[in-house]
C-alpha cells in the first residue's frame, strides 16, 4: 500500500469559490457559489500521483443580489436546468516555485471543457481539530473567458462598451478533511 497518497474530500463548510468580472467596464462585481465537493489524492513526495476532481453546483451562484442570481441562472448565462454542474478534473500537479503548485486541468462550465492552470499555495500543514479530524487548506486562482464556456450574453452601453465583462477572475480557499474509513485514518 502506498504510505505517500494521502485521501481527502473538500470540506464545503469551510470553503469559498469565488469570482470576479467587470460590470459596465467601470468595477467589478463579485459573487460565488456555496455548494461544491470533490476529492484530492495528494502525494507530496511525488506529484505525479495526485488529483483532484471537484464538482459546483452551478444553482448555488450567489452575487449578492437576488434579480442578477435569477439572471445567471437562466438560459443567458449557465443555464443551471441543462448545466447544473461546473466540474474540474486534474491531469497533473508541477511545483512551480517555492510553496507553489500549478495543478492543470479541464475545466467544464454550461457543457464546455477547457484546460486551465490553477496557480496554488502549497497546502498547509495538516492539523487535526476539535472533533478529532484531520485538516489541510489550500487556495488557488485562475483566469478565465466567459466566451471560451459559451456564456456569451451582453448588452451594448449607450457610451460605448459592454455591460459584463469577459474577463473572470478566480479565487478558491479550499479546506479538505482527510477520509476516513472504518474509524481509521485512510491513507
Amino acid at each position: 500500500m502506498n504510505t505517500t497518497l494521502s485521501h481527502w474530500e473538500i470540506d464545503p463548510t469551510h470553503s469559498s469559490i469565488n469570482f470576479s468580472v467587470k460590470h459596465m467596464m467601470i468595477a467589478k462585481v463579485h459573487g460565488g457559489f456555496t455548494v461544491v465537493s470533490g476529492k484530492l489524492l495528494l502525494d507530496r513526495h511525488d506529484l505525479k500521483k495526485s488529483s483532484i476532481e471537484a464538482s459546483i453546483h452551478a444553482d448555488s451562484i450567489d452575487s449578492h443580489e437576488a434579480k442578477r442570481d435569477e439572471h445567471l441562472r437562466s438560459v443567458d448565462f449557465f443555464d443551471v436546468q441543462k448545466y447544473p454542474l461546473i466540474t474540474f478534473k486534474s491531469k497533473r500537479f508541477e511545483l512551480s516555485g517555492d510553496e507553489q503548485y500549478k495543478v492543470i486541468g479541464d475545466l467544464s462550465i454550461h457543457g464546455i471543457s477547457k484546460e486551465i492552470i490553477l496557480e496554488v499555495d502549497a497546502p498547509a500543514i495538516e492539523l487535526k481539530d476539535p472533533w478529532g479530524n484531520i485538516k489541510m487548506g489550500a487556495s488557488a486562482s485562475t483566469k478565465i473567458k466567459r466566451k471560451d464556456f459559451g456564456l456569451t450574453w451582453n448588452a451594448a452601453l449607450e457610451a460605448g462598451g459592454l455591460l459584463v465583462g469577459d474577463d473572470v477572475a478566480v479565487t478558491l480557499d479550499i479546506q479538505f478533511v482527510k477520509k476516513v474509513q472504518k474509524g481509521r485514518i485512510y491513507d
